[in-house]
């Protein structure tokens, strides 16, 4: 990630690896914890799985 990048969102990410409320998924497919959420075309969040690239929503 570019260090401009993680300026701008390092305290999110801090907060989020101290918190005990963190959800985290995974890939219902594969298992891994590397979940992309992204935009579908209707509007909706849609996620997808960058280690096997299985997409659910």
């Amino acid at each position: 990630m570019p260090a401009s990048i993680r300026e701008e969102v390092g305290h999110f990410l801090d907060s989020a690896v101290t918190s005990d409320t963190v959800t985290r998924l995974s890939c219902p497919s594969c298992g891994s914890a590397h979940v992309a959420q992204v935009l579908g075309d209707n509007g909706g969040i849609s996620y997808v799985c960058t280690a096997c690239g299985h997409s659910w929503s």
